[in-house]
C-alpha cells in the first residue's frame, strides 16, 4: 500500500491522454520541412522534454539557422490541426475513473506537463478535467525541461504539500528521472502504445490504472 500520500501529480501526454502520436506527426512534419533526418533513437531522447527544449537540441544537432522559438510555433499549429480534426482522441483507459477516485477521496491533484499551457487547457477543456485539479503547471513556462526536477518541485509547492506526501505518475524515462531527482515517489505508467521507454528507475510500474488504485 502507498501510504501518507496527500497529493497526486499527473503528467499529461501518455498518462492522461494518448496524444503522443499526434505530437510525433506534428514534429515530423516540421522535420521534413527542414529536410533533416531525425532517427527514432534521437526522437526517443526528446520524450518528456518541452517543445522548445526539443527544438533547441534539434537546431544545435543539425546546425540549423532557424530559431527554435519559430519552430515551436510551427509545430504547435500542426498539432492543433491534428488535435481538432481527430474525433477519436480519447482519455487513456481508466484514467478518468482514477482521477475521480483520488478527487472523491480528498487527494489534491496537480497537472505537471511539458506541453504548453495552451495545449494543456485544450485537453482539459475538451474532456472537462478542470474541476478535479487544484493546479496546472507547464514545463514550457520553466527555464529547465524534464529530466530537470524543477517542474515536479514546483508542482509539489502548488499542491501545498511536502514532497514526501506526493507521488508522480509518469510514462517517460525523462519524467521518471525528473521525479527521482526531485525526491518524489514516482509511479511509471506503462502505456501500451509507448514501447521505447524503460521506466526502470520508477519506484513502481503499473500497466493499468486498476492496478494503481489497488495500492491506495
Amino acid at each position: 500500500m502507498i501510504q501518507n500520500i496527500k497529493c497526486v501529480i499527473f503528467d499529461m501526454d501518455g498518462v492522461i491522454i494518448d496524444s503522443e502520436e499526434l505530437h510525433k506527426k506534428a514534429y515530423y512534419e516540421v522535420f521534413n520541412s527542414l529536410n533533416i533526418n531525425v532517427t527514432d533513437e534521437l526522437y526517443t531522447s526528446f520524450t518528456g522534454s518541452s517543445t522548445l527544449n526539443t527544438f533547441q537540441k534539434v537546431t544545435s544537432h543539425f546546425n540549423l539557422e532557424e530559431k527554435p522559438e519559430d519552430l515551436v510555433l510551427n509545430k504547435r499549429k500542426r498539432y492543433v490541426n491534428f488535435f481538432e480534426e481527430d474525433p477519436n482522441l480519447q482519455l487513456i483507459d481508466g484514467v478518468e475513473d482514477i482521477i475521480q477516485y483520488f478527487y472523491n477521496e480528498g487527494y489534491t491533484l496537480v497537472l505537471a506537463s511539458s506541453s504548453a499551457m495552451v495545449n494543456i487547457n485544450r485537453v482539459f477543456n475538451r474532456f472537462n478535467l478542470n474541476p478535479y485539479f487544484k493546479a496546472k503547471i507547464s514545463g514550457a513556462d520553466l527555464k529547465a525541461s524534464k529530466p530537470h526536477p524543477e517542474i515536479f518541485e514546483k508542482a509539489a509547492i502548488l499542491g501545498g504539500y511536502d514532497k514526501k506526501e506526493c507521488i508522480v505518475i509518469e510514462d517517460s524515462d525523462n519524467g521518471v528521472k525528473a521525479a527521482n531527482d526531485a525526491g518524489i515517489f514516482v509511479v511509471g505508467y506503462k502505456n501500451p502504445l509507448v514501447t521505447n521507454q524503460t521506466l526502470k528507475n520508477a519506484d513502481m510500474v503499473v500497466s493499468n490504472y486498476v492496478d494503481l488504485k489497488a495500492h491506495f
